[in-house]
């Protein structure tokens, strides 16, 4: 089957986000313009255009108001939705960004008749979870599968690279404390995923007709449990010793629920609840093999961060 072809105009919810700017510059890379719908186009961290590649352009808008997106994608050849959501604060909440949000841009994409839509949500999306955040992702992907059938739905495992959140608190908490505190005995297993390797995919999903009303999983070429993880940065910080003390879950959910009266909270209870379960590629899931990419190893990107 022959490739799609190279879109011209590709519209970015979220694309000032850690994945999101990865996603641009993957397609600006490529010669395509590239609209980046956020909420603040002023503030937004958009990354310059390598060269005379293709262009940038900022552009308001917010998942939960329909007609900034129908304006913002007025004209594109393909929308991506990399919007993620991960702490509420008040009228930001997973419903309203997840749901609501998700099947605004897809009900917005069937409407203009944009050829293609990716939409980004994560593994281990489940109705039956008791994470709130999991619930919306899960029904985020069956309002946009309702409306736009044929989107093509990423679900990466956590992501890492060199400015991400999630390796760096960690970088950072196991430098300033000798002990360092595991959700449980450490065993929950994560098969973290290369930021850069979901951008090429999207790159890839974009061209790939048979890529039209598939689920794909992403993960890294290989699961770590979260103790292995934390030795392996310890073994880049100056082989520095640090005690890993296992505390049961029930004293993470206690923790977390006081700290919940803060104003922005260090730990929530979705966190924990995300921890209680591996996340991981499915059997028998569509994967970067089926988009012809080839996932990299987190120690191949380690050393790029700083230490």
């Amino acid at each position: 089957m022959a490739a799609d072809p190279k879109p011209g105009c590709v519209a970015v919810f979220g694309g000032s986000g850690f994945l999101g700017r990865a996603i641009v510059e993957s397609l600006v890379a490529e010669g395509i313009t590239v609209r980046v719908a956020v909420r603040s186009p002023g503030n937004a961290k958009i990354p310059e255009p390598p060269g005379p590649a293709g262009k940038i352009e900022a552009i308001y808008a917010d998942v939960r108001d329909e007609t900034s997106v129908a304006c913002a994608i007025n004209g594109c050849d393909a929308v991506i939705n990399a919007v993620g959501l991960y702490v509420e604060r008040g009228t930001e909440t997973f419903e309203a960004v997840h749901e609501r949000g998700a099947l605004n841009v897809a009900h917005q994409c069937a409407a203009q008749d944009i050829r293609r839509l990716i939409h980004i949500s994560g593994i281990g999306a489940d109705l039956n979870s008791e994470s709130s955040y999991v619930r919306a992702r899960a029904r985020g992907e069956l309002l946009v599968r309702d409306v736009f059938s044929r989107a093509t739905i990423f679900c990466p495992s956590v992501l890492f690279g060199p400015d991400d959140k999630f390796l760096n608190t960690l970088i950072k908490i196991i430098r300033r404390s000798p002990v360092f505190p595991l959700f449980g005995t450490g065993g929950t297993k994560l098969q973290a995923v290369y930021v850069g390797d979901v951008a090429q995919a999207t790159l890839r999903a974009l061209r790939k007709p048979a890529s039209r009303g598939k689920t794909y999983e992403l993960g890294g070429p290989r699961a770590y449990t979260y103790r292995e993880l934390i030795e392996l940065i310890l073994s880049r910080i100056n082989k520095r010793r640090r005690l890993l003390l296992p505390l049961p879950f029930f004293a993470w959910d206690f923790l977390a629920a006081m700290a919940s009266v803060l104003p922005a909270p260090p730990l929530t209870r979705d966190q924990v609840t995300l921890m209680k379960s591996d996340n991981v590629v499915a059997e028998n899931s569509l994967t970067f093999k089926d988009l012809g990419v080839k996932a990299t190893a987190l120690e191949k990107i380690l050393p790029e961060y700083s230490f």
